[in-house]
C-alpha cells in the first residue's frame, strides 16, 4: 500500500464531510482535521499536519477563500469539493481543481492520484 495522505477536510454540512471522509478512508488516507466554519478552518489551516486540503467553496454562507489563502501560504495542495463553479472564486484560486458534488469515489481518488502521482499507483479503488 502506498504512504498514506493526511487529509485537512473543510465542509459545512455534516453528512456530506462523513461521506467525503469515509471515501478518504477507503482509498488509504486518513483525515487529520475536519472543519465546518471559516474561523475553525482557519485555525487548523496554519497549525495542523496535513498533506492536503479538500475545501468547500461556501461554509454557511461564507466563502472559504481566506482559508485557501492561509492553506496556499503554507505551500499545501488544496482542492474544491463543491456545487458551484469556479467563477465564485477569487481569480488566483480558480487554477484549483475542482471536485463537483455530490462526489464519487473513482473521482476523489483521480483527483489524489493527479496531485500525488508517487502514491496514484498503489492506492486501492
Amino acid at each position: 500500500m502506498a504512504d498514506a495522505l493526511s487529509v485537512f477536510l473543510v465542509e459545512d454540512e455534516a453528512l456530506i464531510r462523513m461521506m467525503i471522509a469515509d471515501m478518504v478512508e477507503e482509498l488509504g488516507h486518513h483525515v487529520v482535521a475536519e472543519a465546518d466554519n471559516v474561523r475553525d478552518a482557519s485555525a487548523f489551516a496554519m497549525t495542523a499536519q496535513y498533506d492536503f486540503a479538500i475545501l468547500d467553496i461556501n461554509l454557511m454562507g461564507v466563502y472559504v477563500d481566506p482559508v485557501a489563502e492561509l492553506i496556499e501560504r503554507r505551500g499545501k495542495p488544496f482542492l474544491f469539493a463543491t456545487g458551484y463553479g469556479p467563477e465564485l472564486l477569487p481569480s488566483l484560486l480558480r487554477r484549483r481543481p475542482i471536485l463537483r458534488k455530490p462526489i464519487a469515489l473513482d473521482q476523489l481518488k483521480a483527483m489524489i492520484d493527479t496531485m500525488f502521482p508517487d502514491t496514484a499507483a498503489k492506492a486501492p479503488l
